[in-house]
């Protein structure tokens, strides 16, 4: 059905269904499945509240990250309660997620909220400069992301300690590489000065536990699995973020906002300051209205089914929804649904 991810469908349909229930030809994505209990089987129950018919793709993350388990659960919620057919489809992540909507790859991505700024605006991030990306609206913020810069050498204290060492910057496609380099700018330094590595959040596990690198960014919510594997085998360390540094970057970027992981959140020996950013579900603006309406309603109705899945679940709320959103990009089937709460849209 949508022509981008059709190559690996044979390999992932089986393992796909079972994360969402679904019954499309859609095609998988290039990453690898994650396993079938990423999520759970939808309930067979006929939906409750308003219908959606038809088979859409929602572009979620790598198979370690936040966004293809949370995602999954999503699409398992949304189609209990709606009758929708949504298959959730492993990616890059949030610039690739952008370009599948862009396309019509995809029907619904989770993003983070800087690169669906970047997107709109045309600004800022190299692969849309200039290029503004008018086909995407937000449907709600739902959980914060953390920039984790994590590592298994105890002699990195800072990002300036990175100069000359190995670093995974995200995998292509990923938003992470725009943030990694945030705080490498933070401390004065470029990808010039680091040698620079592409790599999802597994590989960058696998990579620090087999020690071919010093550092990996990883932004997704805490805890990140692939980091919590690594605590198991390794110590780790994620790297803190000096105050002076994030006032700066706060400032520059008002997107991102103080986070401290604890330290018993990776086993760490300390707790760790840093940034968070939101991650936040979109459409492509095609969705029709009552469609996104139906979908928007079905997720807050079912918030306690969301958090009994997936941690994540727990912190999405309708007084947190519309942070990070750009004004004027909200979904007009989403905003009706809003309007019908009290919640303001930008």
């Amino acid at each position: 059905m949508k022509k981008y991810l059709a190559i690996s469908m044979a390999l992932a349909l089986v393992l796909v269904l079972a994360a969402c229930g679904g019954t499309s030809s859609a095609p998988a994505s290039s990453a690898a499945p994650a396993p079938s209990s990423a999520a759970p089987a939808p309930s067979s129950e006929a939906a409750a509240g308003p219908t959606v018919s038809g088979d859409f793709i929602m572009a979620t993350g790598g198979t370690s990250g936040t966004y293809y388990a949370f995602g999954g659960v999503i699409c398992q919620v949304l189609n209990a309660a709606t009758g929708s057919n949504i298959t959730a489809n492993s990616t890059g992540a949030s610039v690739e997620n952008i370009r599948l909507l862009e396309s019509g790859d995809a029907d619904l991505a989770i993003v983070q909220t800087d690169i669906m700024a970047y997107a709109v605006g045309g600004t800022t991030l190299e692969t849309f400069d200039g290029q503004p990306v008018n086909n995407v609206k937000a449907i709600a913020s739902l959980y914060p992301e953390v920039v984790h810069c994590v590592t298994t050498n105890m002699s990195i204290n800072t990002i300036a300690d990175l100069k000359g060492k190995v670093v995974s910057m995200g995998a292509p496609g990923s938003g992470t590489r725009a943030n990694a380099e945030q705080f490498l700018e933070a401390y004065g330094l470029t990808v010039n000065d680091v040698q620079v590595r592409d790599l999802s959040f597994a590989e960058s596990g696998s990579a620090l536990q087999d020690g071919t690198i010093d550092a990996a960014f990883v932004v997704a919510g805490a805890p990140n699995s692939a980091i919590t594997e690594l605590s198991v085998s390794k110590p780790v360390k994620i790297v803190s973020i000096g105050d002076a540094e994030r006032a700066a970057m706060i400032q520059k970027y008002p997107f991102y906002a103080d986070y401290t992981v604890a330290k018993d959140v990776y086993k760490t020996e300390a707790d760790a300051t840093t940034l968070a950013i939101k991650a936040v579900l979109i459409a492509r603006a095609e969705m029709t209205d009552d469609d996104v309406y139906a979908l928007t309603k079905a997720l807050f109705e079912n918030q306690p089914e969301l958090a009994a899945s997936h941690a994540k679940g727990t912190e999405l709320s309708g007084d947190t929804a519309m942070i990070g959103i750009v004004p004027g990009n909200v979904h007009p089937g989403a905003a009706k649904y809003y309007t019908e709460i009290g919640v303001k849209v930008p």
